[in-house]
């Protein structure tokens, strides 16, 4: 891959949140990285200013729990064709001058989120407008700007390597950027995971929590066990069963009969504070999603990770975020989970959450999953449906 030239300093950074979560993103950023100013905004997208233009933009990353995807800015195209907005991306002077410094491994193309997950059945992920800008874009690029095994959406991109992002604010106004593959999220267009809610899910909990395990990466093995906190009527638990895993399902409320039906699954319909400690006993793994404010969640988890005789090695957390406001308390939970013992502790707004965080917990990070030492990555879990509904498209030739 050709080195980064040094001419090449980006000033501009834009990030992709949920529908909804720009004021929580703002806020956390101000604190995080002060040297960032506010610019353009949507629902769902905003863009910063770097006081300084930055001179490593290889090693520059965005410290956001709420931002999907981030990276550098290299400007905006408006337009009425399809084809006209996409020749205007290959001639903006930012990308001219990026595509001189930099070798271009994959192309992530996605639609800004119309509304928030799960409303009105709307999810995150794949639209035709952004599959018909892909096409186009690939079609008017320059020859050696994009190779013709530039990859797309999913996982075809290898670590470190840099890809051209094309965001459609609306159908007629294109935002362009840029980022590396430094992480395993880093490789999902949009910051969307490929994952499919299959027919036999009961709810979309199965999204969050298959997305929770693709993103964690926690080294879970088929055949252990996991205590599901909150569990009806039983979303998630299908996506822990699913991965092979046993379920113990903690709810007052009925499970789905189709998730009772599973011999990997046994519900134990109490509370939790009601809870034997034995179910716990020889359980690897902790889960919780429960509709109360995040305090109570973790008091109800530490009554058990504490508890004399039971070791979990690792959680996957679901906190609750009636108000925006309580954002501020992240970085007082993690210090709380970690006081339990809980050294790798990591949080991210998933694409499929809804105004809530994931909390993922390890007793330390050396037992995080190294996929690239087997060689090869997990197969995701892909949609089965054709994703959201498009905006309109702009007016022209496709």
């Amino acid at each position: 891959m050709a080195t980064m030239e040094a001419n090449w300093k980006p000033q501009f950074l834009f990030a992709v949140c949920q529908h909804g979560a720009e004021g929580a993103l703002k806020r956390e950023l101000a604190v995080r990285a002060p040297q960032l100013r506010p610019a353009f905004s949507r629902p769902g997208f905003v863009t910063f200013k770097l006081d300084e233009p930055c001179e490593e933009a290889e090693k520059f990353s965005l410290p956001s729990v709420f931002a999907r995807t981030s990276g550098f800015s290299l400007g905006s195209v408006k337009g009425e064709r399809l084809h006209e907005l996409a020749r205007q991306v290959w001639e903006l002077p930012e990308v001219v001058a990026f595509l001189r410094s930099a070798r271009v491994a994959g192309l992530h193309v996605w639609q800004r989120d119309e509304r928030e997950p799960g409303d009105r059945g709307f999810e995150p992920g794949p639209t035709a407008l952004a599959d018909e800008a892909d096409a186009a874009l690939r079609e008017a690029a320059p020859i050696h700007a994009l190779p013709a095994d530039a990859a797309g959406r999913g996982h075809g991109i290898p670590r470190n390597r840099w890809v051209l992002d094309v965001t459609l604010i609306e159908p007629g106004q294109w935002f362009v950027g840029c980022h590396r593959t430094t992480s395993r999220v880093a490789v999902w267009s949009g910051g969307v995971p490929p994952i499919e809610l299959p027919e036999h899910a009961v709810s979309r909990a199965y999204l969050k929590m298959a997305e929770a395990l693709e993103w964690s990466s926690l080294p879970m093995s088929k055949g252990e066990r996991v205590v599901e906190l909150g569990s009806a009527p039983g979303g998630a638990s299908q996506a822990l069963l699913d991965a092979g895993l046993e379920v113990i399902g903690v709810d007052p409320a009925e499970m789905d009969e189709s998730v009772l039906a599973n011999p990997r699954f046994t519900h134990v319909r109490s509370r939790t504070v009601e809870t034997s400690r034995k179910v716990f006993r020889h359980v690897q793994w902790l889960a919780a999603d429960m509709n109360v404010a995040p305090r109570y969640t973790l008091d109800a988890v530490e009554a058990v990770v504490t508890h004399p005789g039971i070791h979990i090695r690792g959680m996957l957390l679901t906190l609750k975020l009636p108000e925006w406001e309580l954002a501020a308390e992240l970085p007082a939970y993690v210090e709380r989970v970690r006081g339990w013992g809980y050294k790798d502790v990591r949080l991210r707004q998933l694409a499929f959450n809804r105004q809530e965080i994931c909390l993922a917990a390890l007793r330390s990070r050396s037992q995080r999953r190294v996929l690239r030492s087997a060689g090869k990555q997990r197969e995701p879990r892909r949609r089965a449906d054709d994703g959201h509904a498009s905006l309109p498209a702009p007016h022209g030739d496709f």
